[in-house]
């Protein structure tokens, strides 16, 4: 079975072919799961990965995904991840991302609807994003979590546009909301159906800093895209729950000239969609998990 090349089917498409060392490595990142249709030579028709004997499990291409029940804890406390390193990667399909983009902008203007439209944005964008050794990536927030962080935030929204003055008291307000917004997003993440141990410790007042600080970068014009990088970096140094560590690779520089671009083929309209995809799919793939070095 190992010289074979294989098919899966994702979103309606056909993706392949690929060697078979290769489709596992996509069982293992959790791409094809045991539901996902695939197709091999010599086959009579699609069939479930799962059903096919020998090819969800075994093979030559560590680590198994995992069986039933809980992943294995590491000596660290954190989910042992297989020693499977590398960037995130996000696949979103072009209609799909605009409408549920447009979704999250109309709910945030409403206000009301927006626990219900930023949920079902993240959980999307979860759902479409593989994570190195951590299969069947989700996230598991319901919309009533924390639905008064989302009402207040839309609200903070109109508040700092009404008055210069209110803008300036809006400005740790929003940051403040941002951070619980953040540490609720981590500590819903599960894979396999199990939740992941995973939490952000960062503390509120640093947080603080680094949103007031992004305020006074755009007097420079263009210094902000430095700062968001360094603020994506501290992010990640204050995640803890796995034995890998989380890393943003993106520089100021990459950051300002894709904003650039981003910015100037929205001013056209037609371009939204792809730019749109085009600037996430980069985004998340600075992100990636390494083992930690300390």
């Amino acid at each position: 079975m190992s010289d074979r090349s294989w098919f899966y089917a994702s979103n309606g498409q056909q993706q392949g072919p690929y060697p078979e060392a290769q489709l596992r490595d996509l069982i293992a990142r959790g791409t094809v799961r045991a539901d996902t249709l695939v197709w091999s030579e010599g086959m009579a028709g699609w069939q479930k990965a799962g059903e096919i004997p020998g090819l969800m499990s075994g093979g030559a291409r560590p680590p198994a995904m995992p069986q039933a029940g809980a992943p294995p804890m590491t000596g660290t406390g954190g989910y042992g991840g297989g020693g499977v390193d590398g960037p995130l990667s996000v696949d979103l399909p072009l209609m799909p991302l605009l409408g549920r983009f447009l979704l999250l902008m109309i709910g945030a203007l409403l206000i009301i609807p927006s626990p219900w439209t930023s949920t079902s944005f993240y959980q999307w964008m979860a759902s479409r994003t593989t994570v190195p050794g951590r299969p069947n990536f989700a996230f598991t927030g319901q919309p009533l979590d924390i639905w008064y962080v989302f009402i207040a935030m839309g609200v903070m929204s109109y508040v700092g546009s009404y008055d210069s003055t209110l803008q300036l008291i809006s400005i740790p307000v929003e940051a403040f909301l941002a951070w619980m917004l953040l540490r609720w997003v981590f500590s819903h993440l599960a894979s396999n159906g199990q939740p992941l141990p995973i939490a952000f410790n960062g503390s509120v007042w640093t947080f603080i800093g680094w949103q007031v600080l992004m305020v006074i970068s755009f007097i420079t014009i263009i210094g902000w895209a430095w700062v968001i990088a360094a603020w994506m970096r501290w992010i990640c140094r204050n995640i803890s729950g796995t034995r890998r560590e989380v890393i943003f690779t993106g520089s100021g520089l990459e950051i300002l000239w894709r904003t650039i671009v981003f910015s100037v083929a929205c001013f056209f309209i037609i371009p939204i969609p792809w730019v749109l995809r085009w600037y996430n799919r980069w985004f998340i793939s600075q992100f990636a998990l390494v083992e930690r070095t300390a």
